[in-house]
């Protein structure tokens, strides 16, 4: 068991961090967790855990739950844009769980953070709690203290900044952050099964892949009545910062942009009340993620692009394994841990980043293992 003596400060309440909170506490680890929102909110995109993610899942103990909630989709298929032709058929079901020792999830972002929030200690996560700067002491072999914008502070014998790819705890450490736009923008909407009016609800995961766009369609409840679709194409981004997922979209320049694509798509489309966008940025992998007493984790340290589906499940698999690294540590060997932490997952995550970007993942026949293979929880650390 873990000396209580230990405290660690969490930056940032998303999936990352939570299941990070949930994990260390149950080492004994005092944990806090910091997060600037006013409360937990049901944000509206659709979210896909692969058997990698859900491995971790099931060690955090929300795997029987999401799947009473997720839908599961009995293969993954990609389609050209307009005649429909499968260029690829994944078997997933039973199969990928066969395969991989777990299922695979589609299900909406909210209700895998809920299930994840539902296991984290009661009392460890504050609200509207900003952070503004933190200082290390001497030597980083002292504690940390951290400066917030309603002017309290807190002090913490290390932290881990799970605050997102606009981290400003890896901007303190490393500097501004060199984000070259991919020149495409995203759209995305969530909406009720309802609303295609008599057209079938789609079955499966589905990719339609044009010659410079792309879109993904799937249901996110296992009772397929809500659909996600999210996209990309080139467009200017002019009008919008770096990943600000609250940007509404113009829903016609959305439907033009896929003009002749299936009529599945347009289905889709037409049947969507309104969409958010953000613009597509891509961030070469950091030469580090931490100094002393404080270290980054998920996409604060490796932001990809959505190409894979596995920016979350990434943030899932660095929880554990800094976990892992944690165990039975003290004050004076959290800096070993966390670089140890680093040194395991920082070949993997550039590998998955510099794939991502290629957005060729499951276009043609692919063999999933070393992604969907992975295991977290008992994976090699580094020495």
């Amino acid at each position: 068991m873990q000396s209580k003596s230990l405290s660690i400060a969490i930056i940032g309440a998303g999936i990352g961090g939570l299941a990070t909170a949930a994990l260390l506490a149950r080492l004994g680890i005092v944990v806090r967790v910091y997060e600037q929102a006013p409360a937990f909110a049901r944000v509206g995109a659709g979210i896909q855990m692969a058997p990698n993610a859900v491995k971790v899942l099931r060690a955090l103990g929300v795997e029987d739950r999401l799947r009473q909630t997720a839908f599961q989709s009995e293969r993954a298929v990609s389609r050209v844009w307009d005649s429909g032709e499968i260029t690829s058929d994944l078997p997933l079901g039973d199969a990928v769980e066969a395969k991989f020792g777990a299922p695979y999830f589609f299900l909406h972002r909210a209700d895998l953070h809920a299930a994840i929030a539902s296991i984290v200690p009661a009392g460890i996560v504050e609200f509207n709690r900003k952070l503004t700067g933190l200082q290390q002491g001497a030597n980083n072999t002292q504690g940390v203290t951290l400066a917030f914008a309603d002017g309290t502070r807190a002090t913490a014998d290390a932290v881990i900044a799970a605050d997102g790819v606009h981290s400003l705890v890896r901007e303190i450490l490393l500097g501004p952050e060199h984000a070259h736009f991919t020149g495409k923008v995203a759209y995305r909407a969530t909406f009720p099964a309802g609303r295609m009016d008599g057209v079938p609800v789609p079955s499966v995961r589905t990719k339609w892949w044009g010659q410079d766009r792309h879109m993904v369609i799937y249901p996110v409840t296992a009772a397929r009545d809500e659909i996600y679709f999210v996209t990309s194409q080139p467009e200017k981004a002019e009008w919008l910062t770096p990943e600000s997922w609250s940007a509404k979209g113009d829903l016609e320049k959305l439907r033009a942009s896929f003009a002749g694509f299936h009529a599945e798509v347009q289905a889709v489309l037409n049947a969507a009340p309104e969409v958010h966008k953000w613009a597509l940025f891509e961030r070469d992998p950091l030469p580090s993620w931490g100094n002393g007493r404080v270290v980054l984790l998920g996409d604060a340290c490796h932001p990809m692009t959505p190409y894979m589906a596995q920016g979350a499940a990434s943030a899932l698999e660095d929880a554990m394994v800094l976990s892992r690294c944690m165990e039975g540590i003290d004050t004076d060997g959290v800096a070993a841990a966390f670089k140890r932490y680093e040194a395991t997952r920082k070949p993997r995550t550039s590998q998955i980043q510099t794939n991502s970007s290629k957005n060729t993942w499951l276009k043609g026949e692919t063999d999933p293992a070393w992604v969907y293979g992975y295991d977290a929880c008992a994976a090699a650390l580094a020495s």
